[in-house]
């Protein structure tokens, strides 16, 4: 390996970084770059040789855990015997041939086709062309917007970046663009009315739904994106009764529901998929990440039998199907993808992550759902966030320059576990490898209990 210092210099002077303070990076009074240089299960080495712990999975996708061999050697056979071909005008390869065949099997609802892309992304912004294709071709043109939640993630490009429901990833971006409208976040610990149940909240988001498509004319309305749980936006588990009340709203007015299964997919909640844990019956699946646990880039758009079939009859009036990237449907990626679906079938990783997961998320409730200045410790699966404030009972959060999100992530970076500061208040999130296992889940807890009461004590908890 060359220098580390001059790894750090060549970064700093020609990578433009995803959500980082680009003057510190660039001109070297920001924080120093880590240089990220091995990975094994669930613990990353970097470059100077410290080890730790990932409790976030890289961003929720390395579910199958890193240095998996079995994945490195699909991947190789395939670039060995054919690195790429496109998949436009019916060109395909036998991994991507099996791979769909495999997701359209295994999907939940009624599914029939699959659309790849390289992320989760790019799928959304595909899957916001396929809702107005599909009512240009049943003769509804006007039938375009969107709906979205407030704080549910689905993407930093144009469509798709306009759909998250967080504002901060708008802005200077002029960003959100037209037709797209927005929801309640169905978080009942911090949006529900005194003495207001789970299902009642539920009834209550429902009831604004409907009224938000009501008054935007349910003719001009295609579809509904949603996370299962939300991810990005603080990690939270849908209230009793949500999902079948909203999908009942959707149906009555004839709107899609696109699933957004970037991060639940694939065993995070404990079940294959989170629409299945939920009782969804999606339109339109995306799935990203855990579809290769990140081992090479690879997203896809699940299509319903129901929409497919419009699109195969408009053939004959509008011709060939106008969208498709270069790599769409790349054979490594499918070879990836078919590798790490063996070991989640084989290993079972949906099961051992409602078990572990349920263990993580008894831990947490253990070690902090009394603590003065946690509002809320919530999770699912192999999803957990513990989120700080400063007054318990009304529930008040702290002022926001103080950081103390950032500072315990810091703190549990600093003893030897990444756990990510949520971009929405101060929560702290977790969301590690699924084959994690209970021995280190007890290690990833004692860090984080001293790196909780590190910050908390400085703040007179």
């Amino acid at each position: 390996m060359q220098d580390i210092d001059a790894i750090i210099a060549k970064d700093r002077s020609a990578v433009l970084h995803p959500f980082t303070y680009l003057k510190g990076h660039a001109d070297g009074s920001g924080p120093e770059p880590i240089v990220m240089q091995t990975a094994k299960g669930v613990r990353i080495t970097d470059a100077r040789g410290r080890q730790l712990i990932d409790g976030f999975a890289g961003l929720y996708c390395v579910n199958v855990g890193y240095g998996r061999t079995e994945v490195a050697e699909a991947i190789a056979r395939q670039a060995y015997q054919l690195a790429y071909y496109h998949s436009y005008a019916g060109h395909t390869t036998e991994v991507l041939a099996e791979l769909s065949d495999r997701l359209v099997r295994m999907a939940p609802g009624r599914m029939s086709k699959v659309f790849y892309g390289m992320s989760g992304s790019d799928a959304n912004e595909t899957q916001a062309k396929l809702v107005w294709y599909y009512n240009n071709l049943r003769g509804m043109p006007a039938k375009k917007k969107i709906i979205a939640r407030e704080r549910g993630y689905h993407g930093c490009s144009v469509v798709a970046g306009s759909m998250t429901g967080l504002s901060f990833y708008h802005d200077h971006m002029d960003l959100p663009v037209s037709g797209i409208l927005r929801t309640g976040v169905p978080h009942h610990w911090r949006g529900a009315e005194p003495g207001e149940s789970e299902v009642d909240f539920s009834a209550r988001r429902a009831r604004e739904l409907e009224e938000l498509i009501l008054r935007e004319g349910p003719e001009t309305i295609g579809a509904m994106i949603a996370e299962p749980v939300l991810g990005t936006g603080g990690i939270i588990a849908p209230p009793a009764g949500y999902w079948a009340a909203i999908q009942a709203v959707l149906r009555r007015h004839d709107i899609l529901l696109i699933a957004d299964e970037v991060i639940t997919g694939f065993g995070r909640t404990g079940a294959m998929f989170g629409s299945t844990l939920y009782g969804m019956e999606p339109d339109l699946i995306t799935v990203a990440k855990g579809l290769t646990s990140a081992y090479v880039p690879l997203s896809a758009c699940i299509v319903s039998e129901k929409i497919f079939a419009v699109m195969a009859e408009g053939t004959a009036k509008v011709g060939s199907f106008s969208h498709g990237y270069t790599y769409s449907g790349h054979p490594i990626g499918a070879a990836a993808a078919l590798a790490v679906l063996d070991i989640v079938e084989s290993e079972n990783l949906p099961a051992r992550a409602a078990e572990n997961g349920a263990y993580l998320n008894r831990r947490l409730q253990e070690a902090f759902a009394q603590h003065p200045f946690v509002g809320e410790v919530r999770g699912v699966g192999m999803m957990a966030a513990v989120e700080f404030v400063a007054d318990r009972e009304t529930k008040r959060g702290f002022d926001p320059s103080l950081t103390v999100g950032a500072k315990v992530s810091a703190a549990c970076r600093e003893r030897g576990l990444i756990a990510r500061a949520m971009p929405h208040g101060d929560i702290l999130g977790f969301a590690p490898p699924l084959v994690m296992t209970r021995a280190e889940i007890d290690e990833m807890m004692e860090i984080t209990i001293a790196a909780v009461a590190s910050v908390t004590d400085s703040l007179g908890g």
